[in-house]
Formats: C-alpha cells, structure tokens, sequence
C-alpha cells in the first residue's frame, strides 16, 4: 500500500512539474474527434436521454493520444453548480447552448472539468480558454454522456 502511494505521489509530482514548465497545446474540437469518425445522425445512433434532449451518440470514440495531455481548449461553460460566481465543475462545450438549449453534441465533443479550487465565472456566455490536464475518462451526468475530463489548472478569456 505504502509503495503504491509513494509511486502515485511521483507520478502526480512528474505531471505537475511538466505542467508548470511547459506551454499546453492548443486542441480545437476537431482534434478530439478520431479520423475517420463522422458522427451519426440517423436512426442508428446511440442515443441517451438528457434534459436539453436526445444526444446523438453517447458512445462517440475519443483520440486515445490526447489522454493525459497537458492542453488548451477554446469553448463555452455550461455551469454544473447552480447559481453560484464561483465554480469547481463544469461541461466544456463546442458552441453556445450546447446541452441546455439544444442537444448534447456526441460525447467525443464535450469536456467534463473539475478544479480544485473554486475559480470565478463572471459571464458564462463568453467563449474561453481552459488549461489543465485532459483524460479520456467518460463522465455521465444529468445532461449528456461526456467522452473526456479534465483537471482544470486555469480559465481565461478567449483571445481568438
């Protein structure tokens, strides 16, 4: 047990390290989607229901390679804690709207986010940047089946 520990406790102190000295890559929704890959939409689709509507494949496959990357991604936050300045989780997604006012995008386009720390959300319908660490661990909430996670390290303006 003790040697697990110590080997999780070098493995997160690595990742940190490598976070803190490097520039994130830069990933846009279409590099996280496999080539080849061309969402359905039609009867065939794997479908989950959610409350903004039927999401078209839940089971969208994810890029294996971006797993534990250290990266940037532009897009929109739909809150996941209600009514609150401050947030510590969140759905990225790829357009406004995006699982609240229309249907959830295939899972391989949404982003579930956690921090640490609460960080402050002053206009919600502003595009962002988020940094942090992504993984291709499946998130199932109350709006849609998410195909990636990340821990968030920070949240700026979109600069374009």
């Amino acid at each position: 047990m003790l040697r697990t520990l110590k080997a999780l406790i070098t493995v997160l102190i690595c990742t940190m390290a490598q976070v803190h000295g490097k520039e994130p890559k830069e990933v846009f929704w279409e590099d996280m989607i496999p080539e080849g890959y061309i969402a359905p939409f039609s009867e065939g689709a794997v479908m989950h229901e959610g409350l903004a509507g039927i999401q078209l494949d839940a089971a969208a496959p994810v890029v294996e390679s971006l797993n534990n990357q250290h990266v940037k991604i532009p897009g929109f936050v739909v809150p996941l804690d209600a009514g609150s300045e401050e947030i510590t989780e969140f759905l990225l997604v790829p357009y406004f709207g995006a699982c609240v006012h229309v249907p959830p995008p295939p899972s391989n386009q949404l982003v579930y986010v956690t921090f640490d720390k609460p960080v402050a959300m002053d206009e919600v319908y502003d595009a962002v940047w988020v940094e942090g660490i992504l993984t291709t661990d499946r998130y199932e909430g109350d709006l849609a089946v998410v195909g990636y996670s990340m821990k968030g390290i920070s949240v700026s303006k979109f600069d374009g």
